[in-house]
């Protein structure tokens, strides 16, 4: 078989082409200029915040906010487990140690119930996932914070879009942060985003994002030579006005890539009702599902590495679900969670995105049915 069923696919095409001609036209390609204020200004709108800060990817943006929340050497994180390790990697950077928390069996998000017990007089913050984009319980999350005296931090890498208890994802904590990888929802390739209410806090964000300066677009038009000075060390995480370009087309597409990627949620989860010994993954009635990812979980006796082979050998790509970040050697080994630990086992990723057919999606299903006859 030739063709393949993609796990991941970036919808772009014309749009994309013309805003990025516009800003070649501009002649302000680098980062923290005009479109980038422009994307900033519109992203805000969408994540229903009063700031937003492009960053170069959300790996910088998770950085940037834990730095400016205050996370330093000596404090502890309570971090959801169940995430690309790039969530604990961003409290390592600050000095901080990360604490994993395990999930919830049915969202896979942090368990609220479990962040209670982790608390220490070390603790500073609480760091949550919205996994695969579903949001993760603020309400619950929010009143332990502010019982203990703690930041609470949205990880919505994947959640362009989503929404919970009718608020926008990004605008659920006190900061929060986003990705425009590739297999995200929206994409310019590589960038991501920083949210919140709090001006002080996006201030200096947006200076540490430049080296510990405000960017350059800031003495644009100045008729005398301003000479900033540097007061502090930052970093380079600003985004290309070309990468924003980009992303404010993605903006103008996002209804509709979320109403298909809505779409094929609801055709697959009607037909893996119909196949044994694989769980199709839930989504709550008080928050929108964005479905960066679209994750099933296997019963323990399923041979996942099996499956995986025949999947690919037919044509359609898979992958594992994301990671039980405790077991990575990076943070040591100390803790034993173990949701995160048997739904790492368990999960596999099939394909997702907004370009999906309903014939792709039924051919997902059948050798995914097919796949576990086999076994």
């Amino acid at each position: 078989m030739t063709d393949t069923v993609a796990l991941g696919q970036p919808t772009v095409g014309a749009e994309e082409l013309r805003a990025i001609e516009a800003v070649f036209a501009s002649g302000w390609l680098s980062g923290a200029g005009p479109t980038c204020n422009a994307f900033e200004e519109r992203f805000a709108a969408v994540a229903g915040t009063q700031h937003a800060l492009a960053t170069s990817n959300c790996g910088a943006a998770l950085h940037l906010g834990l730095t400016v929340l205050g996370a330093g050497a000596g404090d502890e994180v309570i971090v959801g487990d169940y995430t690309f390790p790039a969530t604990g990697h961003s409290v390592m950077w600050t000095g901080a140690q990360p604490v994993f928390a395990d999930i919830r069996p049915d969202i896979w998000s942090i368990d609220p119930a479990v962040v209670e017990s982790l608390i220490t007089p070390r603790t500073v913050g609480i760091l949550a996932v919205d996994v695969f984009g579903q949001p993760a319980d603020y309400a619950e999350l929010r009143a332990i914070a502010d019982r203990h005296g703690l930041w609470l931090m949205e990880d919505a890498a994947c959640s362009s879009g989503a929404s919970y208890q009718g608020r926008p994802a990004g605008s659920l904590a006190d900061v929060a942060t986003f990705s425009f990888h590739g297999r995200k929802g929206i994409t310019a390739g590589e960038g991501g985003a920083l949210t919140t209410d709090d001006a002080a806090l996006a201030e200096r964000a947006r200076k540490l994002h430049t080296y510990g300066i405000l960017p350059a677009i800031t003495r644009e038009g100045s008729t005398d030579l301003p000479l900033p000075s540097f007061d502090e060390a930052g970093y380079n995480y600003r985004l290309s006005d070309v990468a924003a370009a980009i992303m404010l087309a993605q903006l103008d597409r996002l209804p509709q890539l979320l109403a298909n990627r809505r779409a094929s949620a609801q055709h697959y989860a009607e037909r893996l009702a119909e196949i044994e010994r694989v769980t199709a993954p839930v989504a709550l009635d008080d928050r929108e599902h964005p479905w960066q990812s679209y994750v099933v979980t296997l019963d323990e006796d399923v041979d996942r590495g099996a499956v995986a082979t025949y999947l690919k050998a037919h044509g359609v790509q898979c992958n594992f679900g994301t990671y039980a970040s405790h077991q990575q050697p990076v943070y040591g080994g100390r803790q034993q969670l173990s949701v995160s630990a048997d739904l790492f086992r368990r999960h596999l990723a099939i394909p997702m995105h907004a370009n999906l057919t309903v014939d792709e999606t039924d051919r997902v299903v059948d050798t995914l049915a097919d796949a576990l006859a086999s076994l």
